[in-house]
């Protein structure tokens, strides 16, 4: 445990004031970017790997609220480089997450800040009902682009700053600032945005569920990255907070700590929140879907901003490549902290403006193509790629042993300690990326009522049944997987919200609030009691 308490305390306390901003890391397995060959090893390696992380698994002592805490404090009360909100409401932050500008910041992809997506089912706990068991799966929060990505927009605002200033006369004035703009420095860690983010739905968690969270805390795993322990811990810190403020707490002081599983991001160790093992997906036929479907829609909405962008810019001569660029860079520089005035507003970059509404509605569109067929139903085996998470799942809800032959690492899963199955354990949390919670979400069929996507033309949310990346994977996305009992009834019924959206669930005979009940659901999750298509992972 050592090793990790160590790291911890460095990760955290490098988001203190004072403290250099993060700088380059190398990290290859990234969001978004094309990942390298992975090779599995022999079975005696993965032995020893799950024998070392037993061995350093304990609790996450008091030294890390005590961090966490002066962290969160300085980060809500410094002025000019933090926050999001339009409106302040509860600890500092919108309940309802990024609001401002909606009609182009709910169009940035994954790239969006989480936001409350519009439910058609209320959201609420139904009356008469009690919650019994919740597992949030989250991604982590805002954070700095990818080490190569970075480079590349590093590289091409450059570019673009040079050709601008050989530019005479005035430009049109939205170009203005690219005279002597500077990009961010900085890679792969989180944000003081993606801090708050976490912060902000470990305290929403426990006013949410506090009805269970009066009696226990939640069981924590995510992966070794620094940003995915990062963001475990600020949600911890937020839960925590939240907790100790709590009118009716009741419960007993957990100053001891919290249990935290931290689980390597390694192509040679099954982790059910970190994909790799699967040769066909991860560098076979079916690892360039979503790539394939995203240049199909971009020769169709990219050309005529190119041409535009080329034409008022003369000696610029952006790619196509470089046009998406160009928007991407849109919502890293609106969260940079070197660009937001005050903690109650952060106002969209100036390259938001370079681009319509219409413009950026394409664009979701365009990364939403990449997700759907990158990782969910879209590809022939993106969602095989999230049944050991949906198989772990499946034996929370039901407090029966894991049965999975894919990607579940089973020393873990057999272990108490690391995967505790006993009816006084009824919080999880799991913290992962956006590409491998897309194939958990299609491996529990919960996309199931989006069909194939044009990609050639863009679709609207009523066409797309609701789905969007930015709808479904934004930075700080969360979903909750509920059982409640109801009227009095012991039989439980489950529940999935993602991003506070009821999904109606599929299959189970759900009832007229998206439920259904325990066995039914369990039921109808064919697809990952059978492993999926694992046994082409490797032919």
């Amino acid at each position: 445990m050592a090793s990790y308490f160590q790291r911890a305390v460095k990760i955290v306390a490098s988001y203190l004031p004072g403290k250099a901003r993060p700088g380059y890391e190398p990290i290859l397995n990234e969001d978004g970017d094309v990942e390298p060959t992975r090779q599995r090893a022999a079975p005696s390696t993965a032995r020893q790997r799950a024998a070392k992380i037993i061995v350093t698994i304990g609790l996450i002592c008091l030294t890390f609220l005590i961090i966490l805490a002066a962290v969160v404090v300085w980060a809500r009360s410094r002025p000019g480089d933090h926050t999001l909100p339009c409106q302040r409401t509860v600890a500092g932050e919108m309940n309802n997450g990024y609001q401002c500008h909606p009609e182009i910041s709910h169009h940035w992809g994954q790239y969006s800040p989480y936001f409350t997506v519009p439910s058609e089912i209320s959201a609420d706990t139904p009356a008469s009902c009690d919650i019994t068991f919740v597992q949030v799966l989250a991604r982590h929060g805002a954070r700095y682009p990818t080490y190569t990505k970075s480079i590349l927009y590093k590289k091409l605002a450059a570019h673009i700053v040079t050709t601008v200033g050989n530019i005479e006369g005035r430009l049109d004035q939205q170009y203005e600032f690219l005279r002597s703009y500077k990009w961010m420095s900085g890679a792969d860690k989180l944000t003081i945005v993606g801090v708050q983010q976490l912060s902000m739905l470990g305290y929403k968690h426990y006013q949410r569920y506090q009805s269970l969270a009066k009696d226990t805390i939640p069981f924590i795993r995510t992966t070794d990255q620094d940003r995915m322990l990062a963001s475990a811990l600020f949600f911890v810190d937020g839960f925590e907070t939240a907790r100790r403020e709590g009118p009716e707490h009741t419960g007993p002081d957990y100053d001891e700590g919290y249990p935290i599983i931290p689980i390597p991001e390694d192509p040679s160790f099954n982790n059910t929140l970190s994909r790799g093992l699967c040769d066909a997906f991860e560098s076979g036929p079916f690892s360039h879907g979503g790539l394939d479907a995203q240049a199909v829609f971009a020769a169709t909405f990219v050309p005529p901003i190119q041409a535009r962008i080329n034409e008022d810019l003369k000696g610029v001569n952006l790619t196509s490549r470089e046009i998406i660029y160009l928007m991407d860079m849109c919502p890293f520089a609106t969260v940079d902290p070197n660009k937001v005035p005050s903690q109650y507003e952060a106002p969209l970059s100036p390259f938001c403006h370079l681009f319509t509404t219409a413009e950026w509605r394409s664009y979701d569109y365009y990364q939403s193509l990449g997700k759907f067929y990158g990782f969910a139903q879209g590809n022939p085996m993106g969602p095989t790629q999230g049944v050991g998470f949906a198989n772990e799942l499946i034996a929370r809800l039901t407090g029966k042993p894991v049965i999975d032959h894919t990607s579940t690492n089973s020393t873990m899963d057999k272990s108490k300690k690391m995967f505790p199955l006993d009816k006084n354990t009824t919080m999880f949390a799991d913290f992962s990326h956006d590409n491998d919670m897309m194939a958990i979400y299609a491996a529990l069929g919960l996309l199931n009522a989006t069909k194939a996507l044009d990609k050639e033309n863009l679709q609207d949310l009523d066409d797309t049944k609701g789905y969007s990346a930015s709808r479904v994977v934004p930075f700080g996305a969360r979903s909750y997987f509920e059982k409640m009992r109801c009227g009095g009834r012991d039989e439980e019924l489950v529940r999935v919200l993602i991003n506070d959206r009821v999904i109606p669930l599929q299959n189970c005979g759900a009832d007229s609030l998206g439920r259904c009940k325990l066995d039914a659901f369990i039921e109808s999750l064919t697809f990952p009691r059978h492993d999926g298509h694992w046994d082409q992972c490797f032919e």
